[in-house]
């Protein structure tokens, strides 16, 4: 899905807002998350955009985000004959996925896992994410790359 909007580019950089009149303009798609765009640049090879987006599934399977709203589910009902209790138990599923993110994040390690929970889970570009971890410019593509090595090592995606 593509959600475009326009953008103003100015000292080489994407600006917030809408632009200004006689101003460069840029197309931004809203609905692309920032692994994909390192993916489709070649940043990111397709080992480590699956293990980032199975980690990404397992973050939004158990609900770890902040929630603005209130839950509206309706209350687990009980299994009927033939199917598995987590079929329909929503809780067993996020218990899991937690586990699962849990898992993952202390197979990449401390070091890394900073970058790799900023760009995958919580949608930040690399230039946002290296600024709020204090790094110098260019230096959380490195990073990142190493930490979706290890987690692709972690769920033992083929080479």
């Amino acid at each position: 899905m593509r959600e475009l909007v326009e953008r103003a580019w100015q000292d080489g950089r994407v600006q917030s807002g809408p632009p200004r009149p006689g101003g460069r303009r840029v197309s931004v798609n809203l609905s692309e998350s920032p692994l994909s765009w390192l993916r489709s640049r070649g940043h990111v090879d397709a080992r480590q955009f699956e293990a980032g987006e199975r980690l990404r599934a397992d973050y939004e399977m158990a609900s770890l985000g902040a929630r603005v709203t209130m839950r509206w589910d309706t209350s687990p009902r009980s299994p009927g004959r033939g199917q598995a209790p987590e079929a329909l138990d929503p809780t067993l599923a996020q218990i899991a996925a937690k586990r699962r993110f849990d898992a993952g994040v202390a197979a990449v390690g401390a070091g890394l896992s900073d970058v790799l929970w900023r760009v995958v889970c919580a949608g930040e570009g690399l230039a946002v994410a290296e600024k709020g971890l204090g790094w110098p410019a260019r230096a959380g593509k490195l990073v990142l790359g190493l930490a979706l090595d290890r987690l692709a090592d972690h769920y033992r995606l083929p080479q």
